[in-house]
């Protein structure tokens, strides 16, 4: 039957991100604003009715940037972390009540924004780029899929996840086995 609702925050940009000596705080406070802020003003808005209804599921899409090395992205791994310490709060604070809380961290994924993206930052082909994404994933030397992820939310949004809350679970291929997360 799963719970009456359910929550889904999956929202993630770095733009104009950097270094820590090169961020400047326009682009800290944007990338937090949208990334960590929207995700703990969303939770805010929901959580009291889930607790009053007794049940309620959230999931939060967080990154393996946010303990693993990464290319400058300073914020942005900040602001995923901060998704990772949210959501175990929000698990023990409402686990009580009935309400679910996991965060899903995915690895690299073969979508057009993220190969795209560093194509252009970097000028390279984007065939290039698809190349040296795929080779860091152990699973097959192949990057992930946005269904990927949704499966592993549906999974933990549904009846069969009901004694599971508070995880942070990678869908990342095998990525943090490589580098130690």
């Amino acid at each position: 039957m799963g719970p009456d609702y359910f929550l889904q925050n999956n929202v993630g940009i770095g733009t104009d991100d950097a270094d820590p000596l090169k961020l400047s705080e326009e682009a800290f406070d944007h990338i937090m604003a949208v990334n960590l802020k929207g995700c703990l003003l969303s939770c805010q808005a929901v959580v009291p009715v889930m607790r009053e209804q007794g049940s309620g599921s959230i999931v939060n899409i967080s990154s393996i940037a946010a303990i693993a090395a990464a290319v400058p992205l300073t914020a942005y791994r900040i602001s995923k972390m901060g998704i990772n310490v949210l959501g175990h709060s929000l698990a023990i604070e409402n686990a009580a009540q009935g309400v679910r809380v996991n965060t899903i961290m995915p690895g690299l994924l073969d979508t057009p924004m993220a190969v795209d993206t560093w194509a252009t930052k970097r000028d390279i082909p984007r065939e290039r780029i698809r190349a040296q994404r795929d080779a860091m994933v152990p699973l097959r030397a192949k990057m992930g899929t946005g269904w990927d992820v949704a499966y592993a939310s549906l999974f933990l949004h549904s009846d069969e996840a009901g004694f599971i809350t508070g995880v942070v679970l990678p869908v990342d291929g095998g990525q943090l086995t490589r580098v130690g997360g």
